[in-house]
């Protein structure tokens, strides 16, 4: 058995948004290592043989440190053959791929990369969010609102002061804070959405506004995992309109020139 690492993005959540070519690795895997963010049923697509260890975080705690990692990866590579890290997401966006790549390659470890639909653009076009739009937003940032050590990431501080769509991953956290800096920028009335478990069966949306969301969140009881966009794009949603003020929307358009849309009562 040659022992050789495929790094899979296993996509946003939904099993069937994995690609025809990660599905191939998993199929010739004699171990698959995968993180908390992929679907079980996602692990079935791989031999009967093949060894099946869970590697991700649960409730915050990591089940190995990643220095661990590394190593479990180069072992199980050296003991099984052919090792599939299935990683949430895309293996190349917050995920940590490219060091565990780096490190089995320092053990003459044969690599290969199958990229994943990324949560960033995947979420919310599922929910409805175009992340561009003319007139609205010519670009997006793609954000983790919380680094390594547990901090909100300082590229926040920066990026609420562009006038493009904000995408946050990782960041309920430090949603209060967040949102506190878009109204510190002026931009109180900006629309919001943070969409929880994103294209899984168990997706829930909170559509509101910058200076009011956090403390919805809080009385709805959303929680990680979720995506928070901020941008006039959330506003193209028409479930926007139903969840959020009449008062804060009529001002929202004023802000706009638009004056009212079809449909709003």
């Amino acid at each position: 058995m040659r022992p050789r690492l495929t790094l899979v993005g296993a996509g946003p959540g939904d099993p069937e948004l994995i690609t025809l070519k990660g599905l191939r690795a998993l199929q010739t895997a004699g171990a698959v290592l995968y993180d908390a963010l992929v679907h079980p049923a996602l692990l079935d697509h791989a031999p009967a043989s093949a060894e099946r260890l869970f590697v991700g975080k649960r409730r915050g705690r990591c089940e190995f440190a990643q220095e661990d990692l590394n190593h479990l990866i180069v072992e199980y590579a050296q003991r099984y053959g052919h090792v599939v890290r299935l990683k949430g997401g895309d293996p190349f966006v917050f995920g940590r791929g490219f060091e565990e790549l780096t490190f089995a390659r320092e053990f003459g470890i044969e690599t290969a990369v199958v990229p994943g639909i990324s949560s960033s653009y995947a979420v919310p076009a599922l929910a409805g969010i175009p992340l561009t739009s003319r007139g609205l937003s010519e670009s997006f940032w793609v954000l983790t609102g919380t680094t390594r050590f547990h901090q909100l990431s300082g590229d926040i501080h920066a990026a609420v002061r562009s006038n493009a769509t904000l995408v946050i991953l990782m960041g309920m956290q430090h949603l209060d804070r967040i949102m506190r800096l878009l109204c510190g920028a002026g931009k109180e009335d900006l629309p919001v959405a943070i969409i929880q478990n994103g294209s899984c069966a168990n997706e829930r949306v909170l559509f509101g506004l910058a200076g009011t969301i956090a403390e919805e969140a809080v009385l709805e009881g959303f929680s990680n995992p979720a995506v928070i966009v901020a941008g006039e794009v959330v506003s193209l949603n028409k479930e926007f309109f139903t969840q959020t003020n009449k008062v804060a929307v009529d001002q929202l358009l004023d802000s706009l020139g638009v004056g009212g849309r079809p449909g709003i009562a």
